[in-house]
């Protein structure tokens, strides 16, 4: 017998998926190469309106990320569809305005997927930069790195072990 599960499918999720969402993605794909998670999780990151469909990120979230050490150059944005809600383990959102969203779209067999991206921390939103100056950009990711490493200790563990805990400690599946 194997001892090797699927990856954890991650689905991180903000408005139009041009700043917190790629940033999210970005530093938890960098985090869990830190932490040797390798083939054990896949990220992605969408947003729950069509606004920027296949657009880069926002030129400010570029910035401070790559100031930041990460690169968000090869991202581009897309909606979520309802075919996530199947194909994710995880769907991890930004902020209770687009958790409620998906909340609203998301079928009644996999609601227990949906969770907000600072659940692991104080449970705060996390604020959209979009209409505010450079300082935004840099204060999204600092909370932004402190979210995805207690996402990433919660829902993969470097154990090997199959638990995927909810915020609350207990299992959701």
């Amino acid at each position: 017998m194997s001892s090797r599960h699927p990856p954890t499918q991650i689905l991180l999720v903000c408005m139009g998926n041009i700043c917190r969402s790629p940033t999210a993605e970005a530093i938890a794909r960098a985090q869990a190469h830190a932490r040797g998670l390798g083939g054990r999780v896949t990220l992605d990151s969408a947003g729950t309106h069509a606004y920027h469909v296949g657009e880069a990120p926002d030129p400010r979230a570029i910035a401070s990320a790559r100031q930041a050490g990460y690169d968000l150059t090869a991202l581009r944005a897309r909606q979520v569809n309802a075919i996530d809600f199947a194909r994710f383990d995880w769907i991890i959102v930004a902020d209770r305005q687009n958790l409620a969203e998906l909340q609203r779209r998301c079928p009644a067999d996999h609601q227990h997927k949906l969770q907000l991206m600072c659940a692991w921390l104080e449970g705060q939103d996390v604020p959209d930069p979009y209409y505010g100056g450079p300082e935004g950009f840099v204060d999204m990711i600092h909370l932004l790195e402190q979210a995805m490493a207690a996402m990433l200790a919660q829902l993969c563990p470097s154990n090997q072990a199959a638990q995927r805990g909810t915020p609350g400690g207990t299992d959701a599946h």
